[in-house]
């Protein structure tokens, strides 16, 4: 669902465009009741009415909020407006990694602190039993002064507690895609 600038949800003005995928739009907004810029994501138009793709979308925000770790792009809250419903997330400035692989070769010591923070989100993310899922160069980005933030937490899973105990395969609480 296509947002000009300028369209308002509650407190939220949309500014631009920052990106789209298979699973949301990503918006950059004002928050005008906080003064600050942040991330809103919304499902493609094609799905607005489609109950699985909601409920998924309801479940990324959950496990969003279930998270508070500094390499993982936080949430601030589930925007329902006008019939649209929106993710409003944490808005982190920076190229993502598939930017900096594209200029070139990345330093060692630099390719391990990008690593390092990586995996330290990802160890947040299953503490907290959640299987992120797509990991890949566009879905982290390198803020200017050097922290990584894994972003899009889309298709991430979240495994049930008693799963783990035994010797089977681990459930998730989502259906497969």
């Amino acid at each position: 669902m296509a947002l000009a600038a300028g369209t308002r949800l509650g407190t939220f003005e949309i500014t631009g465009e920052l990106g789209a995928g298979g699973m949301g739009e990503v918006y950059r907004a004002r928050d005008t009741s906080l003064k600050r810029d942040v991330a809103i994501k919304v499902l493609p138009e094609s799905f607005v009415n489609d109950a699985s793709r909601l409920a998924r979308f309801q479940r990324e925000a959950e496990v969003l909020a279930s998270l508070n770790h500094p390499n993982v792009a936080h949430i601030h809250g589930l925007e329902r407006s006008a019939g649209t419903t929106a993710l409003v997330m944490e808005l982190v400035e920076g190229p993502t990694l598939a930017d900096r692989i594209a200029e070139g070769p990345i330093a060692p010591h630099e390719a391990l602190n990008i690593a390092m923070q990586i995996a330290a989100a990802l160890e947040a993310a299953h503490v907290k039993q959640i299987v992120y899922r797509e990991l890949k160069p566009a879905n982290v980005r390198l803020e200017p002064d050097g922290t990584v933030n894994v972003i899009n937490f889309g298709i991430a899973k979240t495994i049930e507690p008693h799963a783990l105990s035994g010797p089977q395969n681990p459930s998730l609480t989502t259906p497969p895609m």
